[in-house]
């Protein structure tokens, strides 16, 4: 169930989120969060990274697409290559 409350903006931008909430969501000092904004509401969602089992997964899926698209690792490092050149 959600909780809800309130809270204040900051002179210095910051918003604190509440214990009940915090400690909900099970969030901790240091976790980020992308801040959307939109209208008259802020959204903030906590990122948080995937478990190695489905970044696994991931990493698999990512190979076997590239291996049917008939990229070789020596495409991918030519791209980072040239992306580095172009940031200097």
């Amino acid at each position: 169930m959600a909780s809800y409350t309130t809270t204040k903006l900051s002179s210095r931008g910051q918003v604190v989120i509440p214990e009940e909430v915090r400690n909900d969501l099970g969030l901790k000092a240091g976790d980020q969060f992308i801040v959307i904004g939109q209208g008259d509401a802020v959204i903030l969602k906590a990122i948080t990274p995937p478990k190695l089992q489905e970044f696994e997964q991931l990493l698999a899926l990512a190979r076997s697409t590239a291996r049917k698209a008939g990229i070789k690792k020596s495409d991918v490092r030519a791209a980072i290559a040239k992306v580095r050149r172009r940031a200097k």
